[in-house]
């Protein structure tokens, strides 16, 4: 197997732990706003990165331990950049599902699939492969079925606006991860980091939007919020983000948009199930999803254009 396959391997699994995140985060806020009700959700979007990624960020540099004193600028300068638009990436995503149908999130969060080949053109004044395009379009078109778009009347607003400009904060971090610059780093070292810039990131959003001190504080602090958190940190973060970093180097940032892409269809199957399971657990009221033909036909196209353009012949060398 080629490095290349088996980081697409590794880049795919993570994304099937990150579709925990979603059925998480939601509950998460929930379970926040029987505590308090009126709180903005600005405030929980803020709240959960700051919490999730404090606690994933002091875990990671007690893994690292003294081998952080050897950390090098570019391992900063990696960490931080990834770390300012995986954090506003988030925040924004996060605010914007409360404004917005699930379903236009969802396709949405995927136009980085379309962005990364266009920046890829301009940066390289050249027009992207054929069989890179059509599998970017079998994706967008995978990822609008998968989400039931054509059955939803779609307009922009709010929620709308803030999830596609998460979307190119995504779109920055993949193509900051990408830069040949960095391949030789630490990448446990640039994670650390990278935790780090996204937890301060959040915390002054958090403080600025709480409704009061003692809401920071106490918005989770309940054994469910604890463990819904535990989970988030863990599974989600503590196993994704450090893979994702040391791996994605070793495919295009083309191709990296388009594994992440199978998020969404992963997502769609643990919404099955997990729903239920945390609203039994946590008291809180979230309702399993059905399996549609949407998300068959979607999935199958998504996961079609991976295959496709892994099939492609590698890229001749580019001069930048």
């Amino acid at each position: 197997m080629t490095q290349s396959n088996k980081a697409s391997l590794i880049l795919v699994a993570t994304c099937a732990c990150w579709a925990f995140s979603f059925p998480i985060m939601k509950s998460l806020e929930q379970v926040g706003r029987l505590t308090y009700p009126t709180a903005s959700s600005v405030f929980f979007a803020s709240l959960c990165v700051a919490c999730r990624f404090t606690s994933a960020g002091l875990v990671m540099a007690a893994f690292c331990g003294r081998s952080l004193r050897n950390v090098t600028r570019l391992e900063v300068m990696q960490g931080a950049g990834l770390g300012l638009f995986g954090g506003m990436g988030l925040v924004l995503q996060m605010d914007g599902m409360a404004y917005t149908l699930a379903s236009t999130s969802a396709f949405l969060t995927q136009a980085y699939c379309v962005l990364i080949p266009i920046w890829v053109c301009l940066r390289y004044l050249r027009p992207p492969a054929p069989q890179v395009v059509g599998a970017c379009l079998l994706a967008v078109v995978g990822a609008g079925v998968l989400s039931g778009l054509g059955s939803e009347k779609f307009q922009f607003g709010r929620g709308e606006w803030e999830t596609l400009a998460g979307s190119v904060m995504f779109t920055g971090q993949i193509l900051w991860l990408d830069r040949p610059l960095f391949h030789p780093n630490n990448s446990r070292h640039a994670s650390v980091i990278m935790f780090g810039v996204m937890a301060l990131t959040a915390w002054p959003m958090a403080f600025a939007t709480a409704p009061n001190f003692n809401a920071v504080l106490n918005a989770y602090q309940s054994p469910s919020a604890i463990t819904l958190l535990v989970v988030l940190v863990g599974l989600c973060t503590l196993i994704t983000f450090p893979l994702a970093n040391h791996w994605q180097p070793r495919v295009t940032a083309t191709q990296a948009g388009l594994l992440y892409c199978t998020e969404p269809v992963f997502t769609a199957f643990v919404t099955l199930f997990a729903p239920g399971m945390i609203s039994a657990a946590t008291g809180v009221q979230y309702a399993n999803e059905s399996l549609t033909l949407h998300l068959i036909i979607g999935g199958v196209a998504i996961l079609a254009a991976n295959v496709w353009l892994l099939m492609a012949p590698p890229p001749a060398p580019t001069r930048a």
